[in-house]
């Protein structure tokens, strides 16, 4: 596209800031590539906040809005990575999906984000794990940007006939005529390349990568709440030299399986290996300052990367920061139940390059995923009944995470019949029945006739989505109306705006502290923190600058009536 001078530029949008920060160092490498002997070649700037990065080279904000570059030169190819509202203008450019999505809604420097976007080739990966607000922002924005002649690409590896057919459509009523059953969603050729262009809509195969396929045995375990025995599990494996990876579904989890391993990794010379930024073991999770993510993000590279870097085995826990983008390989997946195409995402992060094969331990050449299960058995419909708090294991209607029971009751039923018959799942060759048969609307409607608890639920979901849509489009810029007639207004106050932006942020709140307290890892001054507005507090949205209290491994401060603790687990509140 660039030679044929249909685009002059490159965004990549990912969902993760971690995903971000690796793939902008391979688009890095690729530019290099395609103009080696060019002076004026793009620097590709990694769009992220709180980094300062324009190929390799890493700025720092000084007072009077200046930058100061690592080797003494700013500007110029520099220009657009020294602010995020700039990010856009890069020639190439690699960050996180609210950058793009800030280019459709009412904030301020909207109209410029589009307008450089606008000469972009628009990438946008894990296109499948936009939620109904996501992914009705993201349509005004790919209206935009399609209309004024632009050109995007959405990624996924996991995503169902219905939300496919609804990206390519024209207009909802299109996307609802274009309706396929499960049959014959299941039979559309996997991978492939689906477009739409002044032609229409078409669908082809490409083939599969031979090198990428594996058969995964799946091992369902009740063990969702049985921290210890999931830490035994993974320390095993880990003296056993394999690299292990747990990804639990909520933050709260992932930390109490980090205790449970801690707990049970022993101390001095026998200690097992755990992940951690040098002697300090940590989990790998959002709840961390910008400053330690960074590391946090290297140091899994390091961990779990290829080609294998380290001979001894290795536990690390995290949550979805690992499952989307990354390209890490793993020899023993430990993952909680969720829906169908999230946990296909999470396999692909085991044994995901052949290469290391020969290297894998014995006993852990054949690619495992243990998924940890909350019950013995199938049924999930305890979990429908609400006890007016929050199922800390993220499913379910009080789970918050994947309140959709019916997607991740079917995928039970997947796991659980394969496991049965001794069957492995066949990757990539099975996604898309995998992935159809828990989320098509033919296999969903099975529900309807199993009690009114499942039916009640399939209406919750419904007006969730519709007030999701509905909210969504409240903030979009209307790019096919005027400013003239007085019913459409796009001056908004300040407090509107951080609204709108604290939403794309998964609803959380940037504390600042006066004075830095240093990190638990490394010593350096953390200047905020985000934490979600849940945790917070809604009559805490806009803090006052805490005084942290140092403590042990970490600080202390309080927001309201609230205290929370940073350390090495991340921020929580006491």
């Amino acid at each position: 596209l660039y030679e044929a001078k249909r685009v002059d530029s490159l965004y990549f949008a990912l969902p993760t800031r971690a995903a971000a920060v690796q793939i902008h160092g391979r688009v890095k490498d690729f530019a290099a590539k395609m103009l080696p002997d060019c002076d004026t070649a793009p620097l590709p700037v990694l769009a992220v906040p709180g980094y300062v990065r324009a190929g390799d080279f890493d700025g720092r904000h000084l007072p009077d809005y200046k930058v100061w570059w690592e080797d003494g030169f700013g500007g110029g190819r520099r220009w657009a990575a020294e602010s995020s509202k700039r990010y856009l203008a890069a020639q190439i450019a690699v960050g996180t999906v609210d950058q793009a999505m800030m280019a459709a809604l009412q904030v301020r420097h909207s109209h410029m984000r589009a307008a450089c976007l606008s000469r972009s080739l628009l990438v946008i990966d894990e296109v499948h794990a936009s939620d109904p607000y996501m992914r009705a922002i993201i349509e005004a924005l790919l209206k935009a940007h399609l209309g004024a002649g632009g050109y995007a690409l959405l990624m996924s590896a996991t995503l169902g006939s219905s939300a496919r057919t609804r990206w390519l459509a024209p207009s909802r009523r299109a996307a609802a005529a274009n309706r396929t059953s499960l049959d014959d969603a299941i039979a559309k050729p996997y991978p492939s390349i689906a477009v739409r262009d002044e032609k229409g809509e078409r669908i082809r195969g490409v083939g599969a990568n031979d090198r990428a396929k594996k058969s995964v045995r799946v091992e369902p375990r009740p063990l969702m709440d049985d921290f210890a025995q999931t830490a035994k599990i993974a320390l095993d494996a880990a003296r056993g030299g394999a690299k292990t990876l747990i990804i639990r579904n909520t933050v709260g989890y992932a930390i109490e399986t980090q205790r449970a391993l801690e707990t049970a990794a022993g101390d001095g010379e026998g200690r097992a290996p755990l992940f951690g930024i040098g002697d300090i073991p940590a989990p790998h999770h959002s709840r961390f300052a910008a400053s330690d993510r960074r590391l946090l993000d290297a140091e899994v590279e390091t961990a779990l990367g290829s080609p294998r870097s380290r001979e001894s085995g290795i536990a690390v826990v995290g949550t979805q920061t690992l499952e989307q983008s990354l390209d890490i390989d793993a020899d023993l997946l430990i993952t909680d139940l969720c829906p169908m195409d999230v946990l296909l995402q999470r396999i692909g992060r085991l044994h995901r390059h052949p290469a290391n094969d020969e290297n894998r331990p014995d006993g852990y050449r054949t690619p495992r995923c243990i998924i940890l299960t909350p019950f013995a058995g199938e049924d999930l419909s305890p979990l429908l009944k609400k006890k007016g708090g929050q199922n800390p294991n993220g499913l379910g209607p009080e789970g918050y995470v994947y309140p959709d029971l019916r997607i991740s009751q079917l995928t039970l039923g997947l796991i659980a019949k394969s496991a049965a018959k001794g069957e492995s799942w066949h990757i990539p060759d099975m996604n898309r029945e995998l992935v159809e048969s828990a989320t098509h609307e033919d296999a969903l409607s099975k529900f309807d006739g199993m009690g009114d608890e499942w039916v009640e639920l399939r209406n919750e979901m419904d007006g969730v989505r519709f007030a999701d849509n509905r909210t969504a489009r409240n903030v979009v810029v209307k790019r096919d109306k005027t400013f003239l007639k007085k019913e459409v207004r796009f001056v908004i106050g300040a407090e509107a705006e951080e609204k709108i932006r604290t939403r794309l942020g998964d609803e959380s709140v940037e504390v600042e502290f006066d004075p830095p307290p240093p990190s638990p890892f490394d010593g350096a001054k953390i200047e905020s923190i985000s934490i979600p507005t849940w945790l917070v507090g809604e009559g805490n949205a806009s803090p006052k600058p805490p005084a942290p209290e140092k403590t042990s491994g970490g600080f202390e401060f309080a927001i309201g009536d609230r205290r929370f603790v940073y350390d090495r687990l991340g921020v929580r509140r006491i």
